[in-house]
């Protein structure tokens, strides 16, 4: 599947990545990228807008639109539930959750099929650009980078998807028509052999979103339960989403933040399902193929080309200049994502486990640790991708719902026990955890074991009950009751934690005045002296002249360090030095 761009479209993307760069690279000569807060939290200065607009250009990468207006194009309008499911949980995240955290963590590869089947590259120096252009700003410019382009590529990704909608109901004929042409649209040797027509022909309830809990791809009963945990975890939990609405400036603009997000996962249905469907009218031959040979000749996947409906429809249906912009605005999605994952990661691994064997590490050492994640996270990506293709399959969406419902659970269930109830014990949530991810590891291991047979091969299901009966969403809530009753049981045997050790940490106490006793003052006191001795020297380099000089400049440039971290110290950092005083 090659078809050409002309000058037009390539001068768009040129102009897009110059701006992009540009935006990202501004970024970095922001005083506040100084220290750790500032690198990782934007200083905590964001207003509302860009907050919420991160939050949506951070979910909605590459994979939405390979993965979701694929399954929409294989499977009809249930798959919006996904999108429509977030908006409770933007609003949770901003009104219950992000108080108490004030008070107290697959994108490459969706992108590297636009890239491989729209411009007819090697999948992996695909990857490799994506990965240069990502990492710059993100190595060098920190949340704050992030952010500001999450903001401009919201904007593309809005504007163009609207466009490429309009365009499509258009060429289509309208909602009436679109509905009554989808549950036609199939290949026509589908049409002609009967032994294709259970695989190339749309589902019997492809135009309803909830389906029946025994025959639906998506149960409503599943979406109901198993499917919450996977949003609370996405948008209450993740670093991904949390990390964006700690940056805002006070409560006030962390709420509206996370309320913007929410109005804009709303147009999901328009802007990638309808389409993905649309695509499938217009395209039967390549999009609705069941036949494996035809399939492979199309898009080199006996499985089934579903995730390719959304770029065939860029590639053949917008006009010149236009066809530019929306690659554009699909690079926007993957290069948002990937900043994204690439910066909570660093943050997690630096404030979160580095600062556990290093808890006197000075400013510059916490900076230079974050981007030599960044760096680590881009190899270990590029080795990941041939598992991902060799497994990938016909509908990428339901691959990566499915790889959540294994391991999420647990971790959701721990999360709201921990923010409610005050009884949960430290060993409650490890042996919990660990014998609840052993159960899932095991249904995954499972599911790789135990493929379903190629449809149309009329080969028998010999697949076990419990991956053939059991859907991943059900799955997910059974695992999820399971790691409740693991954890509520030990928790009663075992030895709870203090009331003082809970302060400004759970729901209950958020409020507290008092500050959490985490720790003996005297190790306070121990941790307080090393600091200082850690930043005298720092700042105890000796001046050699103008290239001691110069060579200390660009260091401090690179690292994202400065000269006097006293000099940008934020709000928070330093009231919590009057607090230790």
């Amino acid at each position: 599947m090659v078809e050409t761009l002309h000058t037009e479209d390539y001068v768009t993307i040129a102009i897009y990545f110059v701006v992009v760069l540009a935006v990202g690279l501004w970024s970095t000569f922001r005083p506040n990228r100084g220290n750790a807060t500032g690198y990782f939290l934007a200083g905590k200065t964001m207003h509302w807008i860009p907050v919420g607009a991160s939050i949506y250009a951070s979910n909605i990468g590459a994979p939405m639109f390979i993965g979701l207006a694929g399954t929409a194009a294989a499977s009809g309008l249930a798959v919006t539930i996904y999108e429509w499911h977030a908006v409770f949980f933007l609003i949770a995240l901003g009104w219950i959750f992000v108080p108490v955290y004030i008070s107290c963590g697959i994108e490459i590869y969706s992108g590297a099929i636009f890239l491989k089947h729209i411009l007819d590259w090697n999948m992996y120096l695909s990857v490799v650009v994506i990965l240069a252009v990502t990492a710059v700003y993100t190595v060098v410019g920190g949340l704050a980078s992030v952010i500001y382009t999450d903001t401009l590529q919201s904007v593309i990704l809005v504007v163009s998807a609207t466009v490429l909608f309009i365009l499509s109901m258009i060429e289509v004929g309208g909602w009436n028509a679109m509905t009554e042409k989808y549950m036609n649209s199939a290949a026509n040797y589908t049409l002609l052999n009967q032994s294709f027509y259970s695989c190339g022909m749309p589902r019997e309830d492809a135009l309803h979103i909830f389906r029946s809990p025994k025959t639906g791809d998506i149960p409503w009963t599943g979406a109901l339960t198993g499917l919450s945990f996977l949003g609370l975890y996405v948008w209450c939990q993740d670093q991904l989403i949390v990390q964006r609405t700690l940056s805002a400036k006070n409560m006030v603009h962390a709420k509206a933040g996370s309320l913007f997000g929410a109005l804009l996962k709303i147009t999901g249905l328009l802007l990638f399902v309808v389409p993905g469907m649309i695509s499938r009218i217009l395209y039967p031959e390549e999009i609705a193929c069941a036949d494996p040979q035809k399939c492979e000749e199309f898009c080199s996947n006996e499985a089934g080309c579903s995730n390719f409906a959304y770029p065939l429809l860029v590639l053949r249906l917008l006009p010149r200049g236009l066809k530019g912009l929306m690659l554009a605005a699909l690079l926007a999605a993957l290069m948002s994502s990937l900043t994204s994952i690439l910066n909570s990661a660093s943050a997690i691994m630096t404030m979160d486990i580095w600062r556990q064997f290093r808890k006197q590490a000075s400013q510059a050492e916490l900076m230079i640790v974050g981007r030599v994640t960044v760096l680590i996270l881009v190899g270990i990506s590029i080795i990941w991708l041939p598992i991902l293709e060799a497994v990938e399959g016909g509908m990428f969406w339901f691959y990566m719902q499915a790889i959540r419902s294994y391991l999420i659970p647990p971790m959701c269930v721990l999360f709201l026990l921990a923010f409610f109830w005050k009884r949960l014990t430290e060993q409650a949530t490890f042996w919990g955890l660990m014998l609840s991810l052993v159960v899932g590891i095991v249904r995954m291991a499972l599911d790789f074991t135990y493929v379903a047979p190629v449809c149309g091969s009329g080969e028998p299901d010999n697949r076990p009950a419990i991956v053939k009966d059991i859907d991943f969403l059900h799955f997910a809530a059974i695992l999820a009751i399971f790691s409740f009753i693991a954890m509520f049981v030990i928790s009663m045997f075992t030895q709870p934690r203090p009331e003082r050790k809970l302060r400004r940490v759970t729901f209950w106490t958020k409020n507290d005045k008092e500050e959490p006793e985490l720790s003996s003052e005297d190790d306070e006191e121990d941790e307080r002296e090393k600091e200082r001795k850690n930043r005298e020297n720092d700042d105890g380099t000796e001046d050699d002249g103008m290239g001691s000089r110069l060579r200390k400049s660009c260091k401090d440039w690179v690292c994202g360090t400065v000269e006097d971290s006293k000099k940008y110290l934020t709000q928070e950092e330093q009231q919590q030095q009057l607090r230790k005083k």
